[in-house]
């Protein structure tokens, strides 16, 4: 994402840069992933940005891609086709609140880790196009649009044309389970040992 030419303050969505990589660690943490980091350009005529991807462990779970723009600001990718930049434009005008971009991105990530994305690739007269659903607790979108000859074709040869609903990701072994404790049991002392009247 190039800097808007009527955009004053972009330094304000700084704050994306910093939610994603605190995301990041979290999940990289908890779930059982793959964290790769890459220099790419997003299009032929941008520079290179800092890539984060998360691919779980799990074929059947859903990757997660990120990209953190000099704008500043972040393209994100959720799967195959789902795709979002933050913020959408970054003009005055717009105004669009970093913190209500912060959630926004929350709120989508959240949706993919628990399985909550569905994607196909349908084919018409005119050419493909993609499907998405997007439902999670805070979310329920729906978006298509149309795919290159060349997006298609590897779409088929990937396996992606079908339609596929991604799978939850797998929590780390290493994520303790949280202990539900009886009513009047105290977690510090060792089991078995009675609690006395104060």
């Amino acid at each position: 994402m190039r800097a808007h030419p009527h955009g004053t303050d972009t330094e304000r969505f700084a704050v994306l840069h910093d939610a994603a990589d605190q995301l990041l660690d979290e999940l990289t943490e908890r779930y059982m992933i793959e964290r790769r980091e890459t220099k790419e350009q997003l299009g032929p005529d941008e520079g290179l940005v800092r890539m984060v991807r998360l691919i779980p462990r799990t074929p059947a779970a859903g990757p997660l891609a990120i990209a953190f723009t000099d704008f500043p600001g972040l393209h994100v990718r959720l799967g195959r086709w789902w795709s979002e930049d933050l913020p959408g434009c970054g003009c005055d005008v717009c105004d669009e609140d970093p913190a209500e971009l912060v959630e926004v991105f929350r709120a989508q990530t959240a949706a993919l880790i628990e399985g909550g994305l569905w994607e196909r690739v349908r084919r018409g007269v005119g050419g493909s196009w993609f499907e998405i659903r997007l439902i999670g607790e805070r979310i329920n979108a729906r978006r298509e649009g149309p795919l290159t000859k060349k997006d298609a074709r590897n779409a088929r040869r990937g396996g992606f044309a079908a339609a596929v609903q991604w799978a939850p990701w797998p929590v780390s072994a290493a994520v303790p389970v949280p202990v539900e404790w009886p009513v009047g049991r105290d977690p510090s002392r060792a089991p078995g040992t009675p609690i006395r009247a104060e």
